[in-house]
């Protein structure tokens, strides 16, 4: 029986593999990564990073139960070939994966093998509820958030997660597979990511552990507190989801119990989940949707008077654009391949605009640079804030990023930790460097336009040129 693991790198409440270890016969765990299958969307640079030692770990967790796991690089279909020929195995199971290739990749897999008289089983594990199982009365996919997860509160709740196959046999004979190493998953020249480890534990037990420590004790504060920047309210779950390391549906039980068990807490617990529902309907978009990480859900923002600025963008992903919050956000975003939520959404919001650039260009630079880069949130989550996707926010409503700044990082904890160089300035002007009186410049050894960048755009003139933008296709774009 050959387990093969894709987007789901654990050994806990991973349905396949335990109908796999249920068989009674030997279990193979394989992992390939298939560069040619994502096409377009090769996983970026920070998702590799965290691949490596998501792998690493599900090998010593595999370890512990007396398992191997077998490890190839290249086209999936010809991997499997080779693990067939070499074990004479005659099933293959998987868990679901729902991005375009993903489902490309699955079809490929069992048009093949069923051919050659192999059995494919493709099992559950990704999502709390199966895309096809939830929609309107009429039929049809959602394509507003609110009442889709009503519907999804008023499914079958999801069952109770499974555990680890111990009883399992497995497979102890030599293959021809590859060590982690050949993979070639890490930076090197320069290790843009040598500290990540001081804020990531990538792996099951990682995931593990970080769901239970935030359903302790932080997501008591969730519903408040959740969008301010310095303050350590947001899970940080994202990662270990979309590797799958831990499954959400564990999370989701672990929110029941915990709520259960802290009743003044549950409101902001549930609010919480109303998030992995985020999470659920950007799948569900994805699915009957699938062009939405290229194409512009609303099809009148295809004409959209999107600019062209290198520039520009570039500062944007240096954060070196003059107004701090945006700059703070993408440069935790660089030095620890994540950036908090509400910053996210000033930061994009700053780009498709203030700087009027395509809602891709950003989506792009999150995919490579943040660890969580998961394709239908990604997709999702930029069209929302441009407000050409689904159920979006309206395309007027622009972020000013220093009453952002001054709301949600009032103390200035977040900017000074990521722009130190104006660590010094008061307060009052920490957002709006560039109201600084002289004097305090001086004093706080700042030269803007030299220490720190004056703003690339003025917020007001940037604001009229996006409605101005807007308005060229406000008649098409309103329903």
């Amino acid at each position: 029986m050959i387990y093969w693991f894709r987007q789901d790198l654990r050994t806990r409440d991973l349905p396949g593999l335990h109908a796999a270890a249920q068989t009674g016969k030997p279990v193979i765990p394989v992992y390939i990564l298939d560069e040619d299958a994502p096409g377009n969307w090769r996983a970026g640079g920070a998702s590799r990073w965290w691949l490596h030692h998501s792998l690493e770990a599900l090998k010593s967790e595999l370890g512990k139960l007396g398992g191997s796991l077998h490890i190839y690089k290249g086209s999936t279909v010809a991997a499997l070939k080779t693990i067939v020929k070499e074990t004479g195995a005659d099933t293959i199971y998987c868990s679901q994966q729902f991005e375009p290739w993903s489902r490309a990749l699955e079809q490929s897999v069992h048009e093949y093998f069923s051919t050659e008289g192999l059995t494919v089983k493709r099992f559950p594990g990704t999502l709390l509820h199966q895309p096809e199982s939830i929609s309107t009365q009429a039929g049809q996919p959602f394509k507003v958030y609110t009442p889709f997860w009503r519907a999804c509160n008023a499914a079958q709740p999801p069952a109770a997660p499974l555990p680890q196959p111990e009883d399992a046999i497995w497979f102890s004979e030599a293959l021809t597979s590859a060590p982690l190493n050949e993979l070639e998953l890490l930076p090197t020249s320069p290790d843009w990511a040598a500290t990540w480890h001081d804020y990531w534990t990538p792996g099951e037990l990682g995931a593990n552990n970080r769901a239970r420590y935030f359903l302790a004790g932080p997501a008591e504060h969730y519903g408040e507190g959740r969008d301010y920047a310095a303050k350590a309210y947001t899970s940080k779950l994202s990662a270990h989801l979309h590797h799958g390391e831990i499954s959400v549906r564990t999370v989701w039980h672990m929110a029941e119990a915990q709520k259960n068990e802290t009743p003044e807490a549950a409101s902001s617990i549930e609010k919480f989940q109303s998030e992995l529902g985020w999470r659920e309907f950007c799948y569900h978009l994805l699915v009957h949707f699938p062009d939405i990480p290229e194409k512009p859900f609303k099809a009148p923002f295809s004409s959209f008077p999107w600019a062209s600025n290198e520039s520009a963008l570039d500062a944007w992903q240096r954060g070196q654009t003059g107004y701090p919050i945006v700059d703070a956000g993408m440069r935790e975003l660089w030095q620890t391949g994540f950036m908090h939520n509400r910053v996210r959404m000033v930061v994009a919001s700053f780009l498709t605009k203030h700087l009027l650039l395509h809602w891709r260009d950003g989506e792009d630079w999150f995919w490579d640079t943040l660890v969580d880069a998961d394709l239908a949130s990604n997709a999702c989550s930029w069209q929302w804030v441009c407000g050409s996707g689904s159920d979006a926010a309206p395309y007027f409503r622009i972020f000013n990023p220093i009453a952002q700044g001054e709301k949600f990082d009032k103390e200035g904890e977040y900017v000074r930790r990521w722009v130190p160089e104006i660590a010094a300035l008061p307060d009052k002007y920490l957002h709006k460097p560039w109201e600084t009186p002289p004097l305090l410049l001086q004093e706080a050894g700042i030269t803007l336009g030299e220490t720190y960048p004056l703003p690339i755009v003025d917020h007001k003139i940037a604001r009229e040129s996006a409605l101005a933008a807007y308005a060229t296709i406000k008649g098409q774009a309103s329903g």
